[in-house]
């Protein structure tokens, strides 16, 4: 059903692959994906689902928001985080997480990470090509073990949706 309280201002929404996210056990690696987008539109942010695909267990997942840098392709100051408990009754659904309290500028570059210690999860994605990519304003992002560089991907997009409150 469709939550007319909201607009989307950025989204992707084919799902033709899987994204893993949190908690490897076969070689004990935390793993966290992030997505950066464009704002199509200005307004306040109310929420940001994504599309989860396979939950192995119960668990926790935390989103945080940040302002992201195109030009250096850098990820800026954190904006905000809430964390979201899943279980395995989540999979092949939008889940979603409640983000109030941010504003949004049209036109400008944010970004969300999904990280979970607890909790080992795929997330939808879209697989494109370098000539044809998921998402022309965003990338995928992956990061391991906190101390490692992440590693952005233009072929390649979590399954999203930003929604900001309906003027």
């Amino acid at each position: 059903m469709y939550d007319h309280s909201q607009r989307s201002i950025a989204e992707q929404t084919v799902n033709n692959a899987t994204s893993w996210i949190g908690h490897r056990n076969f070689d004990d690696k935390d793993v966290a994906a992030g997505q950066t987008f464009i704002a199509g539109a200005g307004g306040d942010l109310e929420t940001i689902e994504v599309f989860t695909s396979v939950i192995t267990k119960p668990g926790k997942i935390l989103m945080t928001v940040y302002d992201f840098d195109e030009q250096r392709n850098q990820w800026g100051a954190s904006l905000g985080s809430t964390s979201v408990a899943i279980d395995k009754d989540s999979h092949d659904s939008w889940l979603p997480f409640p983000l109030k309290g941010l504003h949004l500028d049209k036109g400008k570059s944010y970004g969300f990470k999904l990280e979970s210690e607890d909790t080992y999860i795929g997330v939808g994605e879209a697989a494109g090509s370098a000539h044809h990519p998921p998402l022309e304003s965003g990338k995928e992002w992956k990061f391991e073990n906190k101390s490692h560089q992440p590693h952005s991907f233009r072929y390649f997009s979590l399954a999203f949706k930003v929604g900001v409150k309906a003027a």
